[in-house]
């Protein structure tokens, strides 16, 4: 078991692409923040796969794109500003940007908020800890190989997968479809 989920994230790790283009509350971890004095003044939800299914299923006509990425992913950390943009001109036309790290448990104290002060993104980030990536992968899209980036974008039942690294234009296009 351990070889294969080892196995699993060596080909998560490998897979990053390069190509352009309802939970209760004992399902939900939320790590505080570190003693670390920079970092003290914000929290890291933290949820497994059945505290993280909420987001993935509203039906209250807002549009969300989720984006699934990590620390680690050259593709993802490049397109991260499109999506940050992407909130920041879409926010008051009810489109809600969500983006979930799947940054390894023991690097969210040390990379992943560092990483995301720095950078201050203002989009709302959350980290996705369940190991059992076999069962939650195809439940997140029967299309999804595991490779990050992947981004949902949503509205009620209307959804697309996209197994790509985005432009803004792209990224835009996207949500405009939403929009109409």
């Amino acid at each position: 078991m351990k070889l294969k989920l080892l196995i699993i994230a060596i080909l998560i790790i490998t897979s990053c692409k390069h190509k352009n283009k309802t939970a209760e509350s004992s399902d939900i971890a939320k790590k505080e923040a570190s003693s670390d004095t920079n970092l003290s003044d914000f929290e890291l939800e933290v949820y497994d796969y059945n505290g993280f299914e909420k987001f993935l299923n509203k039906k209250n006509d807002k549009i969300y794109v989720i984006n699934f990425w990590a620390t680690w992913c050259a593709p993802c950390v490049k397109e991260l500003p499109y999506f940050e943009k992407l909130n920041s001109q879409y926010r008051n036309k009810n489109v809600e940007v969500i983006l979930v790290s799947l940054d390894f448990p023991h690097l969210y104290e040390s990379k992943l908020k560092p990483f995301i002060k720095e950078r201050k993104l203002e989009s709302k980030v959350i980290a996705l800890d369940d190991p059992d990536m076999d069962t939650w992968i195809p439940k997140v899209s029967k299309d999804w190989s595991g490779a990050i980036p992947a981004t949902i974008i949503y509205r009620n039942d209307d959804r697309k997968f996209f197994e790509v690294s985005f432009t803004y234009k792209e990224l835009e296009t996207e949500v405009k479809y939403f929009l109409n």
